[in-house]
């Protein structure tokens, strides 16, 4: 028999969830990674990484509201530019959301090769045969978490979450307190440093470590009040997770023994160690931190896969809801449990340690597809504003009219900053899709299979768009994978040119304003509470 999504969440269910999928295997991962590019202005790394995602953020905690289902975002894309885009979107989405998790497990694993070896192959930090089969078990473990069902996943959250904060802002307390150098803030290259800054917001896993923000959002279907809590679980946990990783990136900064960097931080390691806190906590003789971030590395980056493991499992629902994917996607136990969602999730995340068996690797990758699929909403933000401006809006953005465009210029600033490989990748992917689509289009004759238009006229953005990102980035500066054709700061100010128009255009090619009505009409028809 199918059941419904159960609104069971309240308002520290959703921030915990958000953030504990901001704090995860980033903070355990990504400031060494981030030194390494970027030096000391790692730190502005991180605040160029924060003050993206909470432009994004800002715009989510508006649109978010208005879409209280589960998958919110996949139907966030779908309203504005037709069902078309719907269904790109959905596919983009459902390769990010199912990405996580794995991600998360090696993260796990790889700090527990520390004290369980053979996990690994050597130092290379990729996977070994045993690793491989650990981290389909341990990944199988946090999808069974979710047949629980919502109440008692959202108390783990909020468990979890605690435990999350309290770990890494001791280590910064612990670090600072045990070693403090200063002197380690000098800057020996700054024309170096300042790429490097830019670029390890995209690369080091910045960006990636505040991803989990939408959570709140993707479990608005779940949410007992989603106008009134939403907004705020968003916005404080962007804010949260901020002071927390610019805080333990400066920790990092000063804490390293001046020893260590007599080759520069671009050359730092700890050989045989995975983990560069528990390095540092060795290296000074705390050997109870660096006991406590090796068991903090299996509860934060698994509390991570299970946050994401929870959404994942939304977002084949909402696959199956705008018919990206097969019906059956969207079965749901009379207890609301979407357990289609978890096992093709599951199965799908499993594939992902094959071709990225490390977490450097996949974390590249899910960054740049990440800030592209939520570029959009922006768009629809500035959109509703004008096609519905008397829409009850539970939380209403103050000056929105500056704050999408500059939303929309940062995530296609980051997705450049991926670098040329990674975007190849993923625009490869797209216009896979869109030829199947294509193809899709011609058999049925313009039709979707509900029977609505496809709607290509309201994609024809995305075209120049992302061909134009490519472009940008074959001719870009080397370090980003191009020809060096163009200069650093001059590619960013062309990019920021490109994504200033395409959101001109991709605003004049959407569905009429009466088709938007309809679907909020269906939607509060339906029976959700806005």
């Amino acid at each position: 028999m199918a059941g419904k999504l159960k609104r069971e969440v309240g308002f520290s269910g959703l921030i915990f969830a958000s953030l504990g999928g901001i704090i995860g295997s980033g903070w355990l991962f990504g400031p060494l990674a981030a030194a390494q590019v970027a030096g000391p202005l790692s730190i502005y790394s991180w605040l160029i990484g924060a003050i993206t995602i909470l432009f994004l953020g800002l715009t989510y905690a508006e649109v978010g509201p208005l879409f209280p289902k589960a998958g919110a975002a996949t139907h966030i894309a779908n309203v504005v530019h037709g069902n078309l885009l719907g269904k790109i979107w959905a596919w983009l989405l459902f390769m990010f959301y199912i990405a996580i998790a794995p991600v998360e497990v090696v993260a796990v694993l790889t700090y527990a090769n520390n004290y369980i070896p053979g996990l690994l192959v050597g130092d290379t930090g990729l996977l070994s045969g045993l690793g491989l089969i650990s981290s389909v078990v341990l990944l199988g473990f946090m999808f069974l978490l979710n047949f629980l069902g919502i109440r008692r996943v959202a108390n783990i959250f909020t468990g979890l979450g605690w435990w999350k904060l309290a770990v890494p802002v001791l280590t910064i307390i612990v670090l600072v307190a045990f070693s403090y150098h200063p002197e380690n803030l000098h800057v020996l290259h700054w024309h170096e440093n300042v790429h490097g800054m830019f670029v390890a917001v995209a690369s080091s896993g910045i960006v990636f470590s505040y991803l989990g923000f939408r959570q709140a959002i993707e479990l608005g279907g779940e949410s007992r009040e989603p106008g009134k809590h939403i907004p705020l679980a968003v916005i404080g946990a962007i804010v949260i997770g901020a002071i927390i990783y610019v805080s333990l990136q400066w920790a990092f900064l000063v804490s390293m023994p001046p020893s260590q960097l007599t080759q520069g931080w671009a050359k730092l390691s700890f050989s045989g160690v995975f983990g560069p806190f528990a390095a540092i906590a060795s290296l000074l003789g705390i050997g109870w931190l660096a006991v406590l971030i090796y068991a903090d590395a299996l509860i934060s980056p698994g509390g991570t896969a299970l946050v994401y493991a929870t959404s994942a499992a939304r977002a084949v629902v909402a696959n199956g809801e705008v018919g990206a994917g097969p019906s059956f996607f969207t079965r749901i136990t009379e207890g609301g449990v979407p357990w289609v969602g978890i096992i093709v999730a599951y199965v799908i995340g499993c594939i992902y340690f094959l071709p990225f068996p490390s977490w450097q690797k996949l974390v590249g990758f899910i960054t740049t597809i990440s800030v592209i699929t939520y570029g959009i909403g922006p768009i629809v933000l500035l959109q509703l504003r004008r096609s519905m401006p008397d829409l009850e809006r539970p939380f209403r953005l103050w000056g929105a009219q500056i704050i999408a465009p500059i939303a929309f210029i940062l995530s296609s600033l980051v997705a450049y900053w991926g670098g040329f490989k990674a975007l190849t990748y993923i625009f490869g992917t797209l216009f896979a899709i869109l030829i199947l689509y294509g193809i899709v289009y011609r058999i049925r004759g313009s039709r979707s299979r509900d029977g609505t238009p496809l709607g290509f006229k309201h994609i024809t953005w995305i075209f120049p768009y992302f061909f134009g990102l490519w472009v940008l980035s074959w001719f870009g500066p080397k370090v980003l994978g191009g020809q060096g054709v163009i200069p650093f700061f001059w590619s960013m100010v062309a990019v920021a040119a490109l994504a200033l128009l395409s959101m001109v255009w991709a605003l004049k090619v959407t569905v009429p304003d009466s088709q938007i009505s309809e679907y909020f009409s269906v939607m509060n028809q339906e029976g959700v509470e806005l």
